[in-house]
């Protein structure tokens, strides 16, 4: 494909609201498509959050829908982080670690949700204080190039350990980052009892993580991948 991407449209107004499905005439009507420019994403009240299908730059006939967590209205912020708590309340997290990037913006409302008044937050940026020895190296589908590694604050262990942890992430899609921060956190003793995430993309993240981890992630929604077809984009095999 080359010139105009196929059925892509500036993300402005996306994330801005929820909506109910049956009242809005710009939902579309269909589950399985084609879509043209905005995949509909079902929430677990039924409503739903229009997502921008955005092309792969690697192939550009097929798409995700993505999610851009800190573009969001605050309200639609509010409200995954409020049903991701929801999800999570069952696994009886004592402690809920964040994962950057965007998943620093869901942490903090899941962990408010849950009634705790903290979080414990990962980063990117190696302060000097840190111990290279509670980092790791990642890789992530929208970061795909070498040397990026994730960090745990030496300061911030002793309020994981001996506690119910949750990880929370923006989203999952390859697997990668979430198993590199996972297994990590484990290697110290810790308990992880599940991650949560806002959305959960294809199904590629299940394979690297493994069944057991993989059965004790949880999420908002799911986006699928999806193809190029003449119409727009249908969900892809």
């Amino acid at each position: 494909m080359s010139g105009t991407p196929h059925f892509t449209e500036a993300t402005t107004g996306y994330w801005q609201r929820i909506v109910d499905v049956d009242a809005d005439p710009a939902v579309p009507a269909s589950d399985a498509g084609p879509w043209r420019f905005g995949y509909p994403a079902r929430l677990p009240d039924c409503r739903v959050l229009m997502l921008p299908i955005r092309p792969l730059a690697s192939e550009p006939t097929h798409a995700v829908a993505s999610l851009i967590l800190n573009q969001a209205a605050l309200d639609v912020a509010d409200t995954l982080g409020r049903m991701l708590a929801e999800r999570l309340l069952p696994h009886a997290p004592e402690v809920v670690l964040g994962l950057p990037t965007l998943g620093l913006t869901l942490a903090p409302l899941v962990a408010r949700s849950l009634g705790h008044a903290r979080f414990v937050p990962m980063g990117y940026s190696r302060k000097f204080w840190y111990d290279e020895a509670l980092s790791v190296p990642v890789q992530s589908i929208t970061s795909p190039g070498p040397g990026k590694r994730i960090y745990l604050d030496p300061n911030q262990r002793v309020l994981l350990e001996g506690k119910r942890v949750v990880i929370v992430d923006d989203a999952v899609s390859t697997g990668s980052t979430l198993r590199a921060a996972w297994e990590l956190i484990t290697s110290l003793g810790i308990d992880v009892v599940a991650c949560g995430v806002a959305m959960r993309q294809g199904t590629r993240w299940a394979d690297a993580l493994g069944a057991t981890r993989a059965a004790n992630v949880v999420g908002v929604f799911d986006s699928p991948l999806l193809r190029a077809v003449p119409e727009g984009w249908v969900l892809r095999d």
